[in-house]
């Protein structure tokens, strides 16, 4: 599937629940307000979708939230889609977690074919990490992550950098995730969603100055790895892992996107950073025939944009979007 500019759309994202057992202050408001579950698809909606994307040139699937593993029934999703591993139609199945779930899904998430793990994690002091995500037991998500990695899973760490609060310790988090094997990304904060108290020019820390204090703690050597996402990656000399960078404000990272994003209710947002979206649900439902969707897909490829349109400063209300990070999985 090629988009306008020519970039073929290859990765689909696919939020499976708005709901999360966590409330990141970057990410959700402490008082969220869910969907309905009558809004919400059942899995096997969720399944024809997704086998529908990867008909149409779809080859890497990854299943995000909220928190994915907090959806009722889940593993039967990611058994199912595991189908499309097996047939070599698909070349990765992946979730993005927060990993409080981890302890209990691990080695069935092995079973169904995944074999990398995204698992956000801001900090390694406990009442930090309570403070980050309002009421999160860092010891749970660390035994998570380590239930994970004896599965067999590869895990990167995901790291929000967040000014004033996890700033100085990026660097302990990487030497961290080397010591264990694991790679790291850290992210920029998007302006996305109402936060209520929080305000997004007070928690955004640019990662041109974290790439500069890295660098002098570590030997950060560019590389051309990518793993269809939109990080630009660094070799870490001391530890041989990698690092990398999501850069939206400070070093936009559009032109290579072949990402798109599918809601929980069937709505596919082309672009993250945009409000421009098309409601798959209603041909999903409205046909047992698969004709009306894929045609709905392409219509919606055909309007997906150059870029998004980021920006923080005093000046501006710092949400470029209403919708929170978590309705459509990062």
């Amino acid at each position: 599937m090629l988009d306008p500019f020519g970039r073929d759309v290859s990765y689909l994202r696919v939020s499976v629940t708005d709901r999360c057992d966590l409330r990141c202050v970057y990410c959700m408001a402490e008082d969220m307000t869910f969907l309905p579950k009558k809004d919400v698809l059942s899995l096997e909606e969720l399944d024809r979708l997704c086998s529908s994307f990867v008909d149409m040139g779809v080859r890497k699937l990854r299943l995000t939230g909220g928190e994915p593993l907090v959806r009722r029934n889940i593993m039967s999703l990611i058994r199912s889609l595991g189908r499309h591993l097996e047939s070599g139609r698909l070349d990765e199945l992946t979730l993005t977690t927060n990993g409080t779930q981890l302890g209990k899904y691990a080695t069935d998430l092995y079973d169904a074919g995944v074999r990398r793990l995204n698992v956000s994690l801001d900090t390694l002091d406990p009442a930090k990490f309570t403070a980050i995500t309002r009421w999160g037991n860092l010891e749970k998500v660390l035994d998570g992550i380590a239930a994970a990695k004896a599965a067999g899973l590869e895990i990167k760490i995901n790291a929000v950098a967040l000014k004033g609060v996890n700033e100085h310790e990026l660097g302990d988090m990487l030497a961290w995730c080397g010591s264990l094997g694991y790679d790291m990304t850290i992210i920029e904060v998007m302006p996305m969603g109402d936060l209520g108290n929080e305000d997004r020019v007070d928690q955004y820390l640019p990662l041109s100055l974290v790439r500069q204090q890295l660098s002098e703690r570590f030997t950060l050597t560019d590389i051309a790895y990518k793993t269809g996402g939109p990080a630009r990656y660094v070799q870490i000399e001391e530890t041989g892992r990698k690092l990398g960078f999501i850069t939206p404000l400070t070093q936009n990272f559009c032109e290579s996107s072949n990402r798109v994003r599918l809601t929980s209710t069937g709505t596919l947002y082309m672009c993250l950073g945009q409000e421009d979206a098309a409601d798959l649900r209603a041909p999903l439902r409205a046909s047992e025939s698969d004709e009306p969707l894929r045609e709905a897909i392409l219509e919606a490829i055909g309007r997906k944009p150059k870029g998004h349109d980021f920006i923080i400063d005093r000046s501006s209300s710092n949400i470029a979007v209403p919708r929170h990070m978590s309705v459509t999985g990062g």
